[in-house]
């Protein structure tokens, strides 16, 4: 009996492994040759359809070539006007850099004064208005996000299998 029960739990083990191993479609959106969204079977999906302006919040059931599986509706990837998902820009990562700089500065310039000259914490008025202007400028660019992505000329859904180059093999995402 206790033979039996090892045995069953090993072929479980096996038929576990197994499917951890086989691999899993991916939907990517691509512009050009850049991969901008990455999508698995189960992830939530939100897009409007060409000639509607409703939007149709699902999840990924199935991929095929030429279309996805949105719960129980074939959706086929030429009838998709926007995907809806946040993004960011070369605009978010330029207002980072200036946030980054701005008070960068702002903590030079006091430790120079406090550290370097050996005065005491004074603010002056020069560096504390660029400093105020660059995190100013820059916290609305790394704030304002792109939200949804029109289906325009350059821009390709693609289903993609383990042999293909937009693959992107993840632990987090694998059945085991």
């Amino acid at each position: 009996m206790r033979l039996n029960i090892l045995g069953l739990s090993f072929c479980i083990l096996l038929t576990t492994a197994f499917m951890g191993a086989s691999a899993q479609k991916q939907l990517v959106l691509l512009k050009g040759q850049k991969v901008i969204l990455r999508l698995y079977p189960g992830d939530e999906i939100e897009l409007k359809m060409r000639g509607s302006e409703d939007r149709i919040y699902s999840y990924v059931n199935n991929l095929f070539d030429t279309a996805l599986m949105a719960h129980e509706t074939l959706i086929p990837f030429s009838k998709i006007d926007r995907i809806y998902f946040e993004h960011t820009s070369f605009m978010n990562k330029i207002g980072t850099a200036l946030i980054i700089g701005g008070v960068g500065y702002f903590l030079i310039d006091q430790l120079n004064t406090v550290i370097v000259q050996g005065e005491d914490f004074t603010i002056d008025e020069n560096v504390a208005t660029t400093s105020a202007i660059m995190v100013g400028v820059g916290l609305p660019m790394k704030l304002i996000r792109k939200k949804s992505q029109r289906m325009k000329p350059g821009y390709h859904l693609l289903t993609v299998e383990s042999d293909s180059p937009f693959y992107k093999h993840e632990v987090s995402h694998m059945a085991f």
